[in-house]
């Protein structure tokens, strides 16, 4: 597949700046607004300037695989996916509602560009999983498999057999991304990076309102292993950032 990653300038689409105003369009009854802001700046340069896939290319089996397991809150994704054009805009403001194709979470058969429906946390890193499994069995060794999980998430212990299976297996196109805004009941002892470096995963750890750091970390080679990004924002309780 050629390169499709698109930027603002190729396309004619929105930038990061016009998030905001993307996102104020969606007035539902969101109930999870920290986790949706908590997730934008990550998205953001993943969709614009790592993955390769858009909505030309959304079902070429060479495309990158973006899977969304922090399901629930997903304005930010929502907003992501209408500024790269996978759907209209006019969609925005009637999100939630009973006809709406965007729901509360995800819907794979109804959101374009949508990889997975997601919501019941655990669930994306083993789907994550096993979409790499199933490309590198059928010899497509070029595309990348991205799951985004919350810290809290990990504490479901799917996740950890997912990320000890995928260590030790060198799934080398597997990238997780993890937003960690102090949400997690337990944590974890020596750091989230620490546990995926101990399963035999790449990782590391910056600040996930830093899009320079964040592209970085995205890119950064890991041959032969599978890449962990542990994306740090402010904690969930302190309020929601200004998106802007």
């Amino acid at each position: 597949m050629t390169n499709a990653i698109r930027t603002q300038t190729e396309n004619g689409v929105a930038g990061f700046g016009e998030l905001a105003s993307l996102m104020g369009l969606m007035t539902g009854a969101e109930k999870h607004g920290p986790a949706a802001t908590s997730t934008l700046d990550a998205l953001w340069v993943l969709y614009d300037r790592v993955l390769r896939v858009s909505p030309e290319t959304a079902k070429d089996p060479g495309r990158d695989r973006f899977l969304l397991s922090k399901g629930h809150g997903p304005m930010a994704y929502y907003a992501v996916l209408a500024a790269k054009g996978f759907f209209p805009r006019t969609w925005l403001p009637d999100f939630g509602t009973y006809d709406s194709p965007l729901g509360h979470h995800p819907d794979r058969t109804l959101v374009p560009g949508t990889e997975i429906g997601s919501g019941s946390l655990g669930h994306g890193l083993p789907l994550a999983v096993g979409t790499a499994l199933g490309l590198r069995a059928q010899g497509l060794g070029d595309p990348a498999v991205w799951v985004l999980v919350g810290d809290a998430e990990l504490d479901e212990g799917s996740n950890h057999e997912a990320i000890a299976y995928a260590g030790a297996t060198g799934l080398s196109r597997l990238h997780t991304l993890v937003i960690d805004n102090s949400s997690a009941t337990h944590g974890w002892h020596g750091g989230i990076a620490a546990q995926f470096q101990a399963a035999g995963w790449s990782a590391v750890t910056v600040d996930g309102r830093d899009h320079e750091a964040l592209h970085r970390a995205f890119t950064a080679p890991h041959p032969g292993r599978p890449h962990a990004v542990v994306a740090q924002v402010e904690p969930k309780d302190t309020g929601e950032p200004k998106v802007a």
